[in-house]
C-alpha cells in the first residue's frame, strides 16, 4: 500500500512540474512570437495578431495541460530543448535553420500585414486561416494521442521502449505531426492578412518535407518494423498526393 501511495505520488509530482514547465515556456513563446510581430508591424493595434496569439495560448495550454493528465511522459519529451544528446546530427544543424526561417517569416508578416500593408485580406480568408489552424490542431492532438513517441526532435527513444506506431492518423500518413504543421502554416498568414506570409510558407513547408524524408531515413535504418510500415501506408503528408 505504501509503495502505491509514494508511485501515485511521484506521478503527480512529475504532472505538477512538467505543467509548470509547459506554463512559463507558452508564456515565453507567446512574448517571444508577439515580440516578432509587434515590432516588426510598429504597432500593437493589430486585431488578427492578437487572435493569433490567444489562438496559439488556447492551443499550447489546452493541448500541454490534457498531456499532463493522460501522457506527462510525453508532455515532458516535448519541452525537452531543441538540441539533444541523442538526436540525429543533421537534425541538430537543421533544427536552427528552421527556426531562423520561422523567425524571418514572422517578422516578414509584421511589415506586410502591420506596417507597410502590402497585402489585403479578405474578412474569408482570415475565417478560413482560423479555420484551417483549429484542423491542424486538431490533427496533433490526434497524433498525441496515438503516439507517445513524438518527439519534436529526430531521435530513436530507447530508454522509452521506441515503436512503430500504426493507428490514428498514422494509418492514413507517416507524418501526421507535419500534416497538422500544415494548418498551421497556412492558416496564420491567412489569419494575420499576409499574402507575402502565405507565399513565403512555401519555404517552410519545403523544409519540413525535406526534414520528414531524412527522418524516414533514420527511422528505416534504425527502428524494428518501420520499413514495413512505410510499404505499408504509402503517403508521407497528404493522402493521395504525396
Amino acid at each position: 500500500m505504501g509503495g502505491s501511495f509514494a508511485s501515485h505520488g511521484r506521478r503527480i509530482s512529475v504532472r505538477i512540474a512538467v505543467t509548470r514547465q509547459l506554463l512559463s515556456r507558452t508564456v515565453f513563446y507567446l512574448v517571444f512570437v508577439g515580440g516578432l510581430l509587434f515590432v516588426s508591424a510598429g504597432t500593437l493595434a493589430w486585431p488578427a495578431a492578437w487572435i493569433y496569439l490567444a489562438l496559439t495560448a488556447v492551443i499550447s495550454i489546452g493541448g500541454g495541460l490534457w498531456l499532463a493528465g493522460h501522457d506527462p511522459a510525453l508532455l515532458a519529451e516535448r519541452l525537452k530543448p531543441m538540441i539533444q544528446r541523442d538526436q540525429k546530427r543533421w537534425d541538430k544543424l537543421f533544427m536552427p535553420i528552421l527556426l531562423t526561417l520561422w523567425c524571418g517569416w514572422l517578422v516578414l508578416m509584421g511589415l506586410d500585414a502591420g506596417r507597410f500593408h502590402w497585402s489585403r485580406m479578405p474578412l474569408a480568408g482570415q475565417i478560413l486561416g482560423v479555420g484551417l489552424i483549429a484542423a491542424g490542431s486538431y490533427l496533433v492532438w490526434l497524433t498525441f494521442r496515438a503516439n507517445s513517441y513524438a518527439s519534436p526532435v529526430v531521435k530513436i527513444q530507447k530508454e522509452r521502449g521506441h515503436r512503430v506506431v500504426s493507428t490514428g492518423p498514422y494509418a492514413y500518413v507517416r507524418h501526421p505531426m507535419y500534416a497538422g504543421a500544415l494548418g498551421f502554416l497556412l492558416g496564420a498568414p491567412l489569419l494575420l492578412g499576409s499574402w507575402w506570409g502565405l507565399a513565403a510558407a512555401l519555404l517552410l513547408v519545403l523544409a519540413m518535407a525535406v526534414r520528414a524524408v531524412l527522418e524516414e531515413r533514420a527511422l528505416t535504418a534504425e527502428l524494428d518494423g518501420y520499413a514495413a510500415y512505410a510499404a505499408r501506408v504509402r503517403y508521407r503528408l497528404v493522402p493521395y498526393l504525396w
